[in-house]
């Protein structure tokens, strides 16, 4: 009977090869393929920044003060992120949920900013298809902006299947795969901001 509850355990635990569940190891391989995502967006970008026939330039319409707001908005929910990790592995509910919460609404904060800051830049005369720049830069900006849009709606349901008990499985390593996708999307941000906003052209 140990042996079988031994079997048991192991096959409950569902680890790879390499010690990682495969949860974990799941996640890890989609966010190496998301990488190799933006890195092709961002060498897009780097390459294309210059090419501005015609529109305002990236020094005349950014507003690195209110990005560097956004950002740092954006950035705070990494705090909130790592104590709902923390709540969950003290199975904390009540603290899970109110840090997910807090995050999801730093997340659809910084949204909001982006999608303003796109109004400002199309009333300026920077549309989509204006120049190679305007098109590699919303491109790349608004490929973030979905995934950080993505991220919040993980988030908040994850708070509504919580409250209804539902969670299979280990619920701290749910919340935590959760969170390294918000990580990901975070320091994927900082890549962007200072690339796109504060090295000049």
């Amino acid at each position: 009977m140990a042996d079988v509850a031994v079997t048991h355990d192991q096959h409950a635990a569902h680890h790879s090869s390499s010690g990682l569940s495969n949860v974990k190891l799941a996640m890890w391989l989609f966010l190496g393929s998301e990488c190799l995502l933006f890195g092709g967006l961002i060498s897009t970008y780097m390459l294309y920044r210059g090419r501005v026939n015609e529109g305002p330039r990236p020094g005349q319409i950014f507003d690195i003060p209110f990005t560097s707001v956004s950002s740092f908005v954006l950035l705070m929910s990494s705090l909130t992120m790592v104590l709902a990790v923390s709540a969950a592995q003290r199975k904390d509910d009540r603290n899970m949920n109110l840090w997910l919460t807090a995050t999801a609404l730093l997340g659809a904060t910084f949204v909001g900013g982006q999608i303003y800051e796109f109004t400002a830049f199309y009333r300026e005369g920077l549309g989509f298809t204006t120049s190679l720049f305007s098109s590699s830069f919303y491109t790349l900006t608004g490929f973030h902006g979905v995934h950080v849009t993505i991220g919040v709606i993980m988030l908040m349901s994850l708070v509504g299947i919580n409250k209804r008990s539902k969670i299979h499985g280990d619920r701290a390593e749910v919340v935590e795969m959760v969170g390294l996708y918000w990580h990901f999307v975070d320091v994927v941000w900082i890549v962007i901001f200072t690339l796109v906003y504060l090295i000049p052209t």
